[in-house]
């Protein structure tokens, strides 16, 4: 979809920066009429450019300061062992996203947990046993690294 004109990327950016915001402020900000912006923003959702309004939560104030990154490789990569992985995946709560990536191994995911204890057991015990590290052929290597300092925090994703 890069039939974006110059106002719908303005709107994205706008909205990227305050999801928030409201139409009569939008429209404003980037020099059209109320009706017209939220007839321009209803067709950006409607076509799918714009997926959905997030809050951003500070993950320490609900107990969840430390960000880990997990490289998990699959000895197999059948349809099976994937979908299994990624059914797996969807139900733990600390994982927040997963990606299948080329190279080194299979799966980048990223997670929060409480403190270095949590992120010891969420490896040692919960992604262990739920990814089958220690009793299924699927899988044959997990190992995480704990993310000290974030300096590029919520860069825009710049589409628009």
């Amino acid at each position: 979809m890069n039939n974006l004109d110059a106002m719908d990327k303005s709107l994205l950016r706008e909205l990227q920066r305050d999801g928030r915001i409201t139409n009569q402020d939008l429209a404003q900000s980037v020099g059209l009429s109320p009706a017209a912006c939220l007839e321009r923003v209803k067709r950006l959702r409607e076509k799918g450019v714009i997926r959905r309004t997030l809050i951003d939560v500070d993950p320490a104030a609900v107990g969840l300061a430390l960000l880990i990154f997990v490289e998990v490789s699959l000895h197999s990569t059948v349809e099976a062992a994937l979908d299994d992985f990624k059914a797996i995946v969807r139900n733990t709560p600390e994982i927040l996203e997963c990606h299948l990536v080329a190279g080194g191994f299979d799966y980048l995911i990223k997670a929060r947990v409480q403190d270095m204890n949590a992120y010891r057991a969420f490896l040692g015990e919960r992604l262990s046993v739920i990814a089958w590290c220690a009793r299924n052929p699927h899988l044959c290597r997990a190992g995480g690294s704990q993310v000290y300092h974030r300096f590029a925090d919520l860069k825009r994703q710049d589409h628009a």
